[in-house]
């Protein structure tokens, strides 16, 4: 009967614990998701894994797709299918000559359409060309609740995401340098055909609002609602939420970064340098070499957990000469509990020739 009673309040402890969090994240999305970009690890996520419009939260997939398999300083012509698109637009003229970095640019801070359309044409070779290898590239990323048919997000009903694939996608894009410093940008500066200049604005108010906002991408249609996906940086930990349907989105991706800045931590495990091992050199001119760690190493960790990591060196026991110096000989490999969570590269500090052996009477006769 006691331990009925036990189990019985521990249920509803733990569900009382969950109510608390849920009050504590009430917020008005349909679909949302926090992730901890370093392991990827879900913060918190609300309908996550349902597939929902997107809006022009797809020009992040439009950028990444362009960025690899264009070069940024091709000069693009405007062709005449970019003109007069419907929605968001900087209003390109037929003709009008901008290279590939300026149009994503426009792309991903005044979420031009028209320059979704001529990016679009000018690396898939139409509409549908594009949209393929946007595909193509969800795929390779494991996005399997996602399916695009346009380079914009206008409604279609073929054309869809979840926030959990979202949120994956932006963790992939903001590791690309080309794609980070657009979207972290507050404003652009581009040609226009009338040797005038366009300024563009980034969307993203949270970029000012928000204490280490450094993204990414704004959304809109009727059908959709509000989309917004944002990512934010604070000592070394860096997260991102997404809110589809959202009508107080801003709100509720203050409520989600502040919530994951409560939970994590950057923990440094190692400065370049920290750890010194000696191994045994076979057949080189010293018989040891020196290795030592080049890098330095942090992870990022829910707080308290710091407490359950351990560190184990690998390597072989010996090492054949010749070593050049900066060769990698072993790691540290550390663990939370019995999960790898991080590695480190031991590499040797010096290089070691091979001797070179004079043969003896025995091996000239024989040998």
């Amino acid at each position: 009967m006691l331990r009925k009673t036990s189990i019985l309040c521990a249920i509803f402890l733990f569900a009382f614990i969950l109510a608390i969090s849920a009050n504590a994240l009430e917020i008005s999305a349909e679909h949302a998701i926090l992730i901890e970009c370093d392991s990827g690890d879900i913060v918190f996520q609300k309908n996550a894994f349902e597939k929902a419009p997107m809006a022009s939260t797809t020009k992040i997939m439009t950028a990444v797709v362009a960025i690899e398999n264009g070069k940024l300083d091709k000069i693009i012509t405007i062709p005449k299918e970019a003109v007069g698109i419907e929605g968001s637009s900087i209003y390109l003229k037929e003709g009008e000559r901008l290279t590939l970095y300026e149009l994503l640019c426009a792309l991903l801070l005044e979420s031009a359409n028209d320059a979704a359309t001529a990016i679009a044409i000018e690396i898939g070779g139409s509409i549908d060309g594009f949209a393929q290898l946007m595909n193509e590239k969800a795929y390779e990323l494991g996005l399997f609740s996602t399916h695009f048919t346009n380079p914009h997000g206008l409604d279609d009903s073929e054309h869809y995401t979840s926030a959990r694939d979202l949120a994956s996608l932006s963790r992939y894009a903001m590791k690309i340098p080309q794609f980070y410093e657009i979207v972290s940008s507050t404003k652009k500066t581009i040609p226009h055909q009338d040797d005038s200049y366009r300024i563009l604005i980034n969307h993203n108010k949270l970029l000012k609002s928000y204490l280490g906002a450094i993204g990414v991408k704004t959304g809109f249609t009727k059908k959709s609602g509000r989309c917004l996906v944002s990512c934010a940086e604070r000592d070394g930990v860096q997260l991102i939420a997404v809110t589809l349907d959202a009508p107080n989105d801003w709100k509720d991706h203050k409520r989600l970064l502040d919530y994951g800045f409560e939970q994590y931590e950057s923990i440094p495990l190692a400065q370049a340098g920290d750890y010194t091992i000696s191994l045994s050199c076979i057949n080189g001119q010293k018989n040891e070499v020196i290795c030592s760690n080049l890098d330095a190493l942090c992870v990022t960790l829910k707080k308290g957990d710091s407490s359950r990591l351990s560190a184990v060196f690998e390597s072989e026991r010996f090492v054949f000469a010749p070593i050049k110096q900066g060769e990698r000989v072993g790691k540290i490999v550390y663990y939370l509990d019995e999960k790898e969570i991080a590695s480190l590269d031991i590499c040797a500090l010096e290089s070691i020739k091979t001797i070179k052996y004079k043969k003896s009477i025995f091996e000239r006769i024989f040998g």
